[in-house]
């Protein structure tokens, strides 16, 4: 496989996350055994791999032995409201609906008549350009449409369910991020009851769900949570093989280095792999230190640099600061009043630092930290 550090890998070149898979599909089994299948949720911080995952799953899912139909649907900042954001969950299903061979073509008729329509609720309807509703319109429109959806296509085409994937769900713009999550419960937990299989796996920053008071709430154990590490060494070593697509010692030696820059984080993996192999042509190089420079300088450009762009300069001091100090995990306690608590909000928002327990931040990476040392 060619590495490309900027987007999801498709799931025939997927490496790594045997754990997961295998539970995922454990899952499926079993939902399927019980007639209701469960939610998901996969949680990581930035670059870890939560879109790859997301795309397995859906691959798994979509198996003619499990009869479930994917619905792969991008969350997106401009929804503006639940009803628009339900909308592009029903748009997402008719789409999967007319491209599934599960379908007649009568049926396949029907749903493209269906996607246009406008959906009727008793004695009013709601228009696409219609003013904008309240949340709880939003629930209805999607509850009534996924009821009507359930009757019509998928009991006569015998399709076991469907499972509507959400990438980056955190990125819907809601006073409160777990609001998406706690609506999205009752509606599929509603469906559930009323045996209709849908279900939800969607992904998010691994502090999503930090906000809700206790874990024990239901709109937390609702979902079957995977949290998402870096890559272990034996993933980054299947990942060098797989993109050197060699098996030779010298390449072990490789992936040992590879290692040790990035452990094992899957977005510096494929960045370096797709670097060295742009400089070797395609070969596994002699020594990766005398490339090194070259690299992380494509580093710097391709990602640190625009890391920064948006970084005011207070904040820009603050990370530098933490750059050089001895500790990697350090308290924001130590650097006030130097600096406000809100820095560190921001710059955890932006994804520079993570958020590691109460009262802990780190910078995202070690080679982040590399950097802002080199910066002036």
């Amino acid at each position: 496989m060619l590495p490309e550090p900027n987007y999801p890998v498709s799931p025939d070149q997927f490496v790594g996350r045997k754990a997961h898979s295998e539970a995922f599909t454990l899952a499926l089994r079993q939902g399927l055994a019980a007639g209701r299948i469960s939610s998901f949720a996969a949680l990581g911080d930035w670059g870890i791999g939560k879109s790859s995952l997301l795309l397995k799953f859906a691959a798994i899912c979509s198996d003619p032995k499990y009869g479930i139909l994917p619905v792969l649907v991008p969350v997106s900042k401009d929804y503006g409201d639940y009803r628009r954001f339900a909308e592009s969950l029903l748009d997402g299903l008719a789409e999967a609906l007319a491209t599934t061979s599960s379908l007649t073509t009568r049926l396949r008729t029907e749903v493209r008549n269906w996607k246009l329509k406008r959906v009727s609720m008793g004695g009013f309807t709601l228009d696409r350009e219609a003013q904008r509703f309240f949340l709880s319109s939003g629930s209805t429109l999607l509850r009534h449409a996924l009821g009507e959806a359930w009757k019509r296509f998928f009991l006569p085409a015998q399709i076991n369910g469907a499972m509507f994937y959400l990438d980056d769900l955190d990125s819907f713009a809601t006073p409160v991020a777990q609001d998406v999550a706690r609506t999205l419960r009752d509606q599929f937990q509603w469906l559930g009851i009323n045996r209709m299989n849908y279900s939800v796996c969607f992904s998010a920053r691994s502090d999503y769900f930090s906000a809700i008071r206790s874990f024990a709430e239901p709109a937390v154990r609702f979902y079957t949570k995977y949290y998402l590490e870096a890559f272990s060494e034996e993933e980054t070593t299947e990942y060098t093989e797989a993109a050197f697509r060699t098996h030779s010692e010298k390449l072990h030696g490789l992936s040992r280095w590879l290692y040790e820059k990035t452990l094992g984080h899957p977005y510096f993996v494929a960045f370096i792999c797709r670097e060295l192999l742009a400089c070797t042509q395609g070969s596994v190089p002699e020594s990766p230190d005398h490339l090194w420079p070259n690299v992380f300088q494509e580093l710097e450009r391709n990602k640190f640099r625009l890391d920064l762009a948006q970084v005011p300069e207070r904040e820009l001091e603050l990370l530098k600061t933490l750059a050089g100090a001895q500790r990697d995990e350090i308290n924001p306690r130590h650097f006030i009043p130097a600096f406000q608590y809100a820095h560190f909000g921001r710059l955890t928002e932006k994804g520079l630092l993570i958020r590691t327990g109460r009262g802990r931040y780190k910078l995202y990476h070690p080679l982040f930290r590399e950097f802002l040392r080199q910066t002036p």
